[in-house]
This record gives C-alpha cells, sequence and structure tokens, in this order.
C-alpha cells in the first residue's frame, strides 16, 4: 500500500471518528406520549390542534393521539382543569363553563396539556403567557407557548425538575 493512500484512508478514519464522536452530532431522546382525546366532544379538534402547537414549540417530546394514553382528555360541563400525576401522565378535562363564557377552546386546551408536561398556572393576566391562563382575560385567544415556558418542558423532559405538582388538581379560575 502506498503512502498516500494509507494518508488518505487514515484521514478518512480521523474524519469519521470525529464526526461520529463529535457532541454536536449527539442526539436528544425525544419522549413520545400518546393521549386520548376520544372523550373530548366537540374539543377533539382544539386538542388535536394543541398537541401540534407544542410539537412546533418544543422539542424534548412528542405528543401523539393513541392508546394507552399516557394522558386522557374528556369534554365536561364544570370549568377547565387538569390533574397531573407525573410528567407527562394525567388527566385533563376542557370544560364547557369557560367556553360558555368566551374563553378561546384552543387556548384552553394547550394551557391544560401544559400542566401534563410540567408547567404551573401562572396569572400573569399577559396574553404572551401561555400558562397566565384565563387571567389574560376572554379576548385573548393566544395559544402559543412563550420562549420561557418552551423552553421550561424542554428542560422538563431534559431531566429538570417540573415547578407543577403531581396529583393535584390545577384548575384555573
Amino acid at each position: 500500500m502506498s503512502r498516500a493512500l494509507r494518508l488518505a484512508i487514515s484521514l478518512a478514519l480521523t474524519f469519521t471518528f470525529l464526526l461520529i464522536s463529535s457532541p454536536a452530532q449527539a442526539v436528544s431522546m425525544v419522549r413520545v406520549l400518546r393521549y386520548d382525546a376520544s372523550r373530548a366532544a366537540e374539543f377533539r379538534g382544539a386538542v388535536d390542534q394543541a398537541a401540534q402547537i407544542w410539537n412546533s414549540s418544543v422539542v424534548n417530546v412528542r405528543l401523539v393521539p393513541g392508546t394507552p394514553a399516557h394522558f386522557v382528555v374528556y369534554a365536561d360541563n364544570g370549568w377547565p382543569r387538569a390533574l397531573p400525576t407525573g410528567l407527562g401522565r394525567g388527566t385533563v378535562w376542557i370544560g364547557r363553563q369557560a367556553t360558555a363564557q368566551g374563553h378561546n377552546a384552543l387556548r384552553i386546551s394547550t394551557h391544560e396539556i401544559g400542566h401534563i408536561l410540567g408547567l404551573p398556572d401562572r396569572r400573569t393576566g399577559r396574553c404572551s403567557d401561555l400558562m397566565s391562563g384565563a387571567s389574560a382575560g376572554v379576548s385573548c385567544t393566544n395559544p402559543y407557548p412563550n420562549a420561557a415556558e418552551r423552553a421550561e418542558v424542554d428542560r422538563n423532559f431534559a431531566g429538570g425538575a417540573p415547578a407543577v405538582k403531581f396529583g393535584e388538581l390545577l384548575v384555573d379560575r
């Protein structure tokens, strides 16, 4: 084998090793969560759309419809609420009482799923804060998490400590 060929092979192997072992090439583990919105009645479309909003907003978790589900979404006549039982697990109720008062079903759905993803209520009154919930008023229809909320969900699913209390019913009134 010629010296030039050995050098070329050595350079190719070195380059390949650097590509494989480079931290920039590390792939994060995406946690896939299945949700069941089959009992969300007229809110089914809003729940599916809310899942897509979260999917386009964060990188460490992916929401897909399916069973067995990590979390279940119901429609009822009460106020919207969530019962997160663990990170990515729990129950959501999209209550008709809030939509009857004029609150946006898509914002409600995205907000309540935010609890399942480890976000607590933050009643800031700002429409730009998804987790401000009803405190932003009925004129607020923004269903998108802000940069801090997106980063917090990604941290939660990268091993961080979620700020939400598991096993506590969260009612946004």
